[in-house]
């Protein structure tokens, strides 16, 4: 083996060079940086899955939920670059027989493979994402269908990674946090093999993509009123940026991005090839409507009491607590392509146009006529503006700025599509707009 010290990568320190096995545990914070007992833990921010509203189909449970929150650990588990080795292709298993070594391993060719060791990095903290439900990762994330709910069954093929990525997060303000492509799996390595696109950079340095990909998009202007879509990126294994590949697992890499980074911002979107995560800070939930906020406009909405313009019932939505079963019979429901809200009915059917065409009897327009409900997931939402529009074709509703936003934003879907998804249940959006102002009757007393 051929050991080849990288000044650009970093040289231990003497606080780094204890036993490998004990570096988790030994390595402590300083008790100033930590939360006393009783004091709320330092937030980093929070990952919401899109496509499910709140809450997982069968519920949140542990590591694998629909939300995250990511808080500063009591003890840091970062790790760095140290050194890279050279060695025999045949040899790698034994190099990297030290489970608690940390090391990325890069197959060059049948007798050459590069090693980069990992140290412990006491000023950051990890968090490893991934289908995986192993010890290591903190987050359990599985394929999301478009529609709403996980893909489950034998017969639904994951394609997101066992270990998809890992984020990084500064144990000191401003907490930044920065996203790397892959996960390190139960015996601390990270494994591209000959197969997967590598490359050595100009500096001597070695790096590569995940076979589908981890892909980052950090909105233009911020998560605010004023935020518009940014553009698509790929992340590397060392959080470098480049354009997308002309498919999600094509082994030619697109172009270094010199001038955008890895650092996650108030909104950004991480796509691990079959879910879409979406990237809170704690300064922007702040700016988001909160649950108590959300169900102030429900009661307000059913306090106008609203009526069917034809049926001349009173419409109400239903309480969130009650789920989303089958559609209570106050609900209100909508003509998607006019946005006319009526109470449930069953005339107008235009089965020639398909078994979900109806013909609102107002303006005569036929479309998907629909069950309202209302959005749930406050951290979706750019602003707590009353609920006034509707995705189509599935029926969530949201404030105007919400639905016209997440209207306009493309979501990877497969190889190379794209897609504008309703982010409360994923369903893919229709119609010119993708949403629709709702056109509410008020009681005529």
């Amino acid at each position: 083996m051929v050991l080849e010290g990288n000044p650009e990568v970093g040289s231990p320190r003497t606080s780094d060079l204890q036993h490998p096995e004990n570096q988790d545990s030994c390595v402590l914070s300083s008790p100033s940086e930590d939360a006393q007992p009783g004091e709320e833990p330092i937030k980093y921010g929070e990952l919401i899955v899109l496509g499910y509203n709140g809450c997982l189909a069968s519920g949140d449970k542990g590591r694998r939920r629909s939300r995250l929150a990511l808080n500063r650990r009591p003890h840091a588990n970062g790790v760095k670059p140290d050194v890279m080795h050279h060695i025999s292709t045949p040899l790698v298993s034994k190099a990297l027989s030290n489970r608690g070594q940390h090391s990325i391993s890069y197959t060059l060719s049948r007798s050459h493979s590069v090693i980069v060791e990992y140290t412990h990095d006491s000023d950051t903290d990890m968090f490893q994402i991934g289908r995986s439900t192993e010890n290591m990762i903190d987050f359990v994330v599985t394929d999301t269908s478009p529609g709403g709910g996980a893909a489950e069954g034998p017969s639904a093929q994951s394609t997101i990674s066992r270990y998809a990525c890992r984020i990084l997060c500064d144990r000191r303000p401003p907490y930044t946090a920065r996203i790397y492509a892959a996960g390190f799996d139960a015996s601390s390595n990270i494994f591209l093999g000959e197969r997967a696109a590598k490359w050595r950079t100009p500096d001597g340095l070695m790096d590569g993509l995940t076979t589908n990909g981890v892909l980052v998009m950090h909105p233009a202007g911020g998560f605010s009123e004023d935020s518009a879509p940014g553009v698509w990126r790929e992340i590397s294994v060392c959080g470098n940026v480049y354009t997308l590949r002309d498919s999600r697992s094509a082994q030619q890499r697109g172009k270094l991005v010199e001038n955008e980074s890895n650092v996650l911002q108030d909104g950004s979107l991480i796509d691990l090839c079959g879910a879409t995560l979406l990237w809170r800070t704690p300064a922007g939930l702040l700016r988001a409507p909160t649950l108590k906020q959300l169900e102030a406009q429900r009661q307000e909405a059913n306090a106008a009491r609203p009526q069917c313009p034809v049926g001349l019932s009173t419409l109400a939505f239903p309480s969130p607590a009650r789920g989303r079963t089958a559609p209570d019979k106050q609900q209100p429901w909508v003509y998607v392509r006019c946005g006319h809200v009526h109470g449930y009915h069953g005339w107008g059917c235009r089965r020639e146009r398909g078994p979900q065409e109806r013909e609102c009897p107002l303006c005569r327009l036929v479309g998907p006529y629909v069950p309202l409900w209302l959005g749930q997931e406050a951290g979706l939402c750019l602003d707590p503006g009353p609920p006034s529009h509707a995705f189509a074709p599935c029926g969530h509703v949201c404030s105007e700025k919400t639905a016209r936003y997440w209207a306009q934003t493309p979501l990877p879907h497969g190889t190379h599509a794209f897609h504008a998804a309703c982010p409360f249940c994923g369903a893919w959006l229709t119609g010119e707009h993708g949403c629709v102002r709702l056109i509410f009757q008020g009681p005529l007393d």
